[in-house]
């Protein structure tokens, strides 16, 4: 937080870009007092696709914050949300020698990691400690203080290649901004949208953007897992454009009035007007039954599902992850999508919206805007990480100032 004590937080998705200014309350939550968002134009699946188009959307998302709250920011924890990044679990030990287990034993622990795990072609997004054990016993949450002949450290590694990071970290440059850090979209959304207990006893949280849906396994108050589908709400979307024959435009706007996952014996006989592709809007437009939007609704679903539950399967952490499922982002509010949730995925599901923000309005407290919401989370109660010390000697992994002003010196010159 900076001397006005502004947190920000920047969600780039594919489509649209959401920026949150707030203020923490001082009891772990925060008082949002700007919010700007706008249509995301060169974005693909989480990544940049057009430099100059996101850079548009970003300066806009964040001016009309900055109006709101009648303040300027510096920097802004950023979304990442994109297919690239890799999630897996290492595990190291070092010897103790009987010892009392101190920093010292801490730092030798994360140095061992960090000759297994430092990409070399990439960067460290989140290096989380899901549990220490000594000689064996497992469970064990802080071991400084304890003796034991073996530490040992079992780390949630989130890496991703460097060339979407320094992307993303372009277009907030562009914008006169710093990025204070990166969180992955399924994190953020899981620290803000799940209860604490969910979190201890495992859940798994959905996040179903435009472009990509993704997924975060959280259990014994960590994230343990985290994976990305390559379907999206924008998917359903051109489904619906190409079997009606109509717009994308027309597409999305059906889909979000009428459409649904799950078809009601009442949809064969209500009818929708559908404009052609072409032609104007007008009475002589062809009409279908409304089932008809669920029939090819329902299968896009219903596949981008059997894909999380088969990656789920795949991690062999599906045990650990509860028979608890949250949904999240803007494609979950599609009628009848929890409900299909639970028939595949088999497990009790509920719609997510942001917890321990306040000051959101209705239109930006929903599940569209969780991810947004729980980069202030992070930003107030960082959770336990161990990046610092899994850190190649020489290397930072953010952007300051002074890289920022050696950057321009060396492009101006």
């Amino acid at each position: 937080m900076k001397r006005n004590g502004l947190i920000a937080a920047l969600d780039i998705g594919t489509s649209k870009v959401c920026c949150f200014l707030a203020r923490a309350d001082g009891h772990g939550g925060a008082r949002v007092v700007g919010i700007g968002h706008q249509v995301a134009k060169g974005m693909r699946a989480g990544s940049v696709t057009d430099m100059e188009q996101v850079e548009v959307s970003v300066r806009s998302a964040v001016e009309a914050a900055e109006r709101m709250a009648e303040e300027r920011i510096e920097d802004v924890y950023v979304a990442l949300g994109g297919a690239e990044t890799q999630s897996r679990i290492v595990g190291v030990e070092v010897a103790t020698a009987g010892q009392q287990v101190a920093e010292a034993d801490l730092r030798r622990v994360m140095g061992a990691a960090r000759e297994r795990c430092l990409p070399s072609d990439g960067e460290i997004v989140h290096a989380i400690p899901t549990g220490y054990t000594i000689d064996g016993s497992r469970g064990i949450r802080d071991p400084r203080g304890m003796y034991g002949e073996q530490l040992g450290v079992a780390l949630h590694m989130a890496t991703s290649p460097a060339g979407p990071l320094r992307n993303l970290r372009l277009v907030t440059e562009r914008c006169h901004l710093e990025t204070a850090d990166f969180v992955l979209t399924p994190y953020a959304s899981g620290l803000a949208v799940l209860v604490e207990d969910e979190i201890d006893l495992g859940a798994t949280v959905i996040d179903m953007g435009a472009g990509t849906t993704s997924i975060a396994v959280f259990y014994d108050g960590a994230l343990i897992f985290f994976d990305v589908v390559g379907v999206g709400g924008a998917q359903v979307t051109k489904d619906l454009a190409w079997g009606l024959s109509t717009s994308t435009q027309h597409a999305e706007r059906i889909k979000t009035l009428y459409g649904s996952a799950i078809a009601s014996p009442a949809d064969e006989r209500e009818m929708i007007v559908v404009p052609q592709v072409g032609e104007e809007e007008s009475l002589s437009a062809p009409q279908v039954p409304r089932s008809m939007l669920a029939g090819i609704i329902q299968p896009r679903i219903e596949e981008t599902f059997e894909l999380v539950r088969e990656r789920l399967e795949g991690s062999g952490l599906a045990h650990l992850a509860g028979r608890r499922c949250v949904l999240t982002g803007g494609a979950s509010q599609l009628t009848g999508v929890p409900e299909l949730a639970a028939r595949v995925l088999d497990k009790q599901v509920r719609p997510g919206r942001p917890l321990r923000i306040q000051g959101l309005a209705e239109a930006t407290g929903g599940p569209a805007f969780a991810a947004c919401a729980g980069l202030l989370t992070f930003a107030i109660r960082p959770p336990s990480e161990a990046r610092g010390a899994l850190s190649a000697p020489g290397i930072n992994h953010r952007s300051g100032r002074l890289a920022r002003l050696g950057r321009w010196l060396r492009e101006s010159l």
